[in-house]
């Protein structure tokens, strides 16, 4: 049984006691309703009968009495006026008894004595009182008088006590009633009291029942919580008291062991990410040595590597100028082959030294103009230019931050690649062009060259990466890896477009000033295109294709030193006077169009906008 009830629901074990209770209480309130109805129904008895049968005992005595008093009165006065008590006194006995006879139908005795008290009435009228009267009508009074003796008086005096008899059995009768009434009231409130008790009863039970069926559960289980929370996650959660609770428990329990899974995972990941910034902490300070070393080899190569190389070069060159036309051939081309790989050593030479100095010592970024910064690039790119017969073209170009001399460096080095990679007999064509997209300016630098194959999209921004012989296309192959860094150092990303009908497409995003995200923000609603948005080059070409690609950017610095050459100095490659090596630039001119100066400064004037 215990088991069994064991298997209760909360919902059921209530609905028990609550049934129980109910039951009871139905059972108290049909019992009232009995008791109610019986003490209504002896009250009745008590108003209705017994109190009017009181009454008419009482009126029975008064009319027997007022016989006896009207047969004395005439008998005295022989004045037929004192005989009207009587006649009415009779007649009033006749009512009364009808009455207590139609009252008295539930009391035999009650009528067993009225009809005693009728036939000793009319025994005393026909023995004392018609003779009486008779005698006294025809005789006179003194006969009537004499009739009137101690026996009359004993006759009326019995008469009186089965009235009294009468009376006593009426008085009884209520008071059996009485009884009845009071007993029924007295079982109602003990009735009323045992209903008050089973409602009592049934809530002390109720709240025994949900203390032990649900706060102790409750309790307990919460207790248990409160200790897996203070970080006892192996202490298993059990539920107690109904099914309910007991499949809450093993819920809670379920969700205490996914919880302790998951922090396992979380300790075993801490662990495991503790690790890999202990690996990457000594990665770092790995880099950091590495770096110093990289400086201090940066300082051996601009001053120990490039002196010994600006005096072979040097002494090459006297060697060249002195006995060129003395020696035979062969040796004055051995000469020059020394000569030019001492000259391109050093270019070298610059151009790792111009790549390592990026983001490495800065001036800080300003507002620089693209299109003051355009025409800068157009001067200093103006003999290659005039060499290749090569137009350069720009659109509306946007304010942006970042520092002058690496953005002039960037589009110099662009520039330049686009006049270098030439078709034959085809002279080139450069459009820059910018356009606001999503917060950034995508600026563009299109041309109609022998552009570049999609499989070797990502590959042309790799330091030393080249895809063509040095005799074809003479360069370090740094250019292009320079150019990715100035612009991952600005926040930005760049990539090659192959969408394009011909020549090459290098596109590459910088972030836009804020007054320009706003401005076109209120104009069209969106971040739109920019002032300077063209949708095709010079010759036709489409600019406007989307990136694939895109390069996340990273920051660095720039040594202000190494600024470019203007439009005063000589051209990138070109010798010093003096014959010792070339000038130390990193402009494009040097670095991408990598040898690329032409020997002379003949060619047609660019179309310069």
């Amino acid at each position: 049984m215990s088991s069994r009830f064991s298997r209760w629901t909360l919902r059921g074990r209530v609905l028990a006691l609550l049934g129980v209770a109910g039951a009871l209480l139905f059972s108290v309130a049909v019992a009232e309703a009995i008791v109610a109805t019986k003490n209504r129904q002896h009250t009745d008895v008590l108003l209705m009968e017994v109190g009017p049968l009181r009454v008419q005992g009482q009126e029975m005595l008064s009319a027997l009495l007022d016989q006896e008093t009207g047969v004395r009165g005439y008998a005295v006065t022989a004045d037929p006026e004192d005989l009207v008590p009587y006649e009415q006194g009779v007649a009033r006995e006749r009512d009364t008894a009808a009455r207590i006879r139609e009252l008295a139908g539930s009391y035999p005795g009650i009528e067993a004595d009225l009809v005693t008290v009728e036939r000793q009435a009319e025994g005393w009228r026909q023995a004392i009182a018609q003779p009486v009267i008779e005698a006294t009508r025809t005789s006179g009074t003194a006969a009537g008088q004499a009739l009137l003796s101690d026996e009359s008086r004993q006759r009326f005096d019995e008469l009186r006590t089965s009235v009294a008899a009468l009376q006593e059995e009426i008085l009884t009768a209520r008071e059996a009633t009485a009884r009845n009434v009071e007993r029924t009231g007295n079982l109602l409130v003990v009735l009323l009291v045992v209903a008050g008790l089973v409602v009592a009863l049934a809530g002390i039970a109720l709240l025994l029942s949900l203390d032990r069926m649900v706060l102790r559960p409750l309790t307990t289980l919460a207790g248990q919580v409160r200790q897996v929370a203070t970080g006892d996650y192996g202490h298993r959660i059990t539920g107690g008291g109904p099914p309910e609770f007991q499949r809450l428990g093993d819920d809670v329990d379920a969700m205490r062991q996914k919880i302790a899974a998951d922090l396992a995972e979380v300790r075993e990941a801490r662990e495991r990410i503790e690790w890999v910034n202990s690996q990457l902490q000594k990665q770092a300070e790995e880099l950091t040595r590495s770096n110093r070393d990289l400086e201090q080899f940066a300082y051996v190569a601009s001053h120990d590597l490039q002196e010994p190389l600006r005096k072979v070069a040097s002494f090459c060159q006297l060697l060249q100028r002195r006995y060129a036309g003395r020696l035979d051939e062969r040796a004055d081309q051995y000469i020059a082959f020394a000569v030019d790989g001492a000259q391109r050593m050093q270019r070298l030479i610059n151009d790792l030294l111009a790549f390592s100095r990026i983001g490495r010592i800065t001036a800080g970024f300003t507002d620089v103009d693209l299109n003051q910064l355009m025409a800068e690039v157009a001067a200093q790119t103006e003999p290659a230019r005039q060499y290749a017969d090569a137009e350069l073209t720009w659109g509306e170009m946007p304010v942006i931050r970042g520092e002058e001399p690496l953005l002039t460096n960037l589009l110099v080095n662009l520039v330049s690649n686009s006049v270098k990679f030439r078709r034959a007999d085809v002279p080139p064509r450069v459009h820059v062009s910018a356009r606001l997209v999503d917060g950034e300016w995508e600026i563009t630098c299109q041309d109609n060259g022998i552009g570049i194959e999609p499989e070797f999209a990502d590959k042309i921004f790799v330091i030393f990466q080249r895809l063509h012989a040095k005799d074809a296309y003479p360069g370090t192959g740094i250019g292009l890896a320079i150019v990715k860094k100035i612009v991952e150092y600005h926040g930005g990303r760049v990539w090659v477009d192959t969408d394009v009908p011909e020549g090459t497409a290098i596109r590459f995003t910088l972030p836009a000033l804020p007054a320009d995200v706003e401005a076109a923000t209120s104009a069209t609603g969106t971040d739109g295109p920019s002032a300077a948005d063209p949708d095709t080059d010079s010759d036709g070409t489409d600019t406007a294709a989307d990136a694939d690609g895109a390069v996340a950017g990273t920051e660095g610095t720039r040594e202000p030193g190494n600024a470019a050459p203007t439009r005063d100095e000589p051209g990138a490659g070109a010798p010093r006077p003096d014959g010792e090596g070339t000038v130390n630039t990193t402009i494009a001119a040097a670095a991408t169009t990598d040898g690329g100066t032409p020997d002379s400064a003949g060619g047609k004037k660019e179309a310069v906008r």
